[in-house]
């Protein structure tokens, strides 16, 4: 087999669980019980959802942790895009830092689509502080491997550090089918900087997407009105940076933005 091909097909089994950690070590030693306690209480969700986070968590296929970059931005902000994946992957898509597309189902869970081959579903499992816990499944599809499909658990820590956020993402991986798991199992030995760059991908594209909106000079705030989003998803945003509200009462840019983003509210 060629160099080449050997590493397209690598590639394509860590994107397909990799894939899943962006909506988020030796793999047997990842869980230490039947049901992770930063989740607390099993009967807290569905049983669907517990079964499959049970399942993961018992003996994923693999887990990594991974430290993305750090973004000179405050925590509240950093927090704003991680909590509104559809904001960040609109302003990725026009910043061309990335293909994906993430709809928003409700507060807590979304569908999104990498414009390569993956997509899937995701579900805020938990979000305290300055932790996420993320539940995944979805499926990537290419020529040569055909449709792989999983699920993944993904713990998210945000750690200000000064003026910088430090986004450190550890990310519980089950692949569906004994040959792609097998073979996730063996190329993550030699590949396992692979699906690190992958799973850092979607940190650096958040922590690119937040030093943009915090730049005054960048535009963020002019492209975030222009946006066609549903105005809690907005307030979200705005209310971690109450600069834009300010910039849109200077600008005149309408009273229609005032009222979405409850501008007088969030200025106090």
């Amino acid at each position: 087999m060629k160099a080449g091909s050997h590493f397209k097909q690598t590639e394509g089994v860590l994107a397909a669980a990799t894939f899943l950690l962006a909506l988020a070590t030796g793999a047997s030693d990842a869980a230490a019980g039947p049901w992770p306690s930063l989740l607390g209480p099993r009967e807290a969700f569905s049983p669907e959802v517990s079964a499959a986070v049970e399942r993961i968590w018992i003996k994923p296929t693999l887990s990594r942790t991974v430290n993305g970059p750090p973004a000179r931005v405050p925590l509240e902000v950093y927090a704003a895009f991680v909590d509104t994946p559809e904001v960040t992957a609109a302003a990725a898509r026009f910043r061309k830092l990335a293909s994906y597309d993430v709809q928003a189902l409700d507060d807590d869970r979304y569908r999104g689509d990498d414009g390569d081959g993956a997509r899937g579903f995701s579900q805020v499992l938990r979000r305290e502080g300055r932790r996420r816990v993320i539940f995944s499944q979805g499926e990537h599809t290419s020529p040569i491997l055909g449709t792989i499909s999983g699920s993944a658990i993904t713990v998210l820590d945000l750690e200000q550090r000064g003026d910088s956020v430090d986004p450190t993402l550890t990310a519980y991986v089950y692949i569906d089918g004994r040959v792609a798991s097998a073979a996730a199992r063996l190329l993550i030995v030699s590949f396992g900087f692979l699906a690190d760059r992958k799973l850092a991908e979607g940190l650096r594209i958040t922590s690119e997407v937040a030093e943009w909106a915090v730049d005054r000079s960048g535009g963020f705030c002019e492209w975030l009105a222009r946006e066609p989003l549903p105005s809690a998803r907005r307030n979200r945003i705005v209310t971690a940076l109450p600069s834009c509200a300010r910039g849109w009462i200077q600008a005149g840019l309408g009273q229609s933005k005032v009222r979405d983003v409850k501008v007088q509210e969030i200025l106090q």
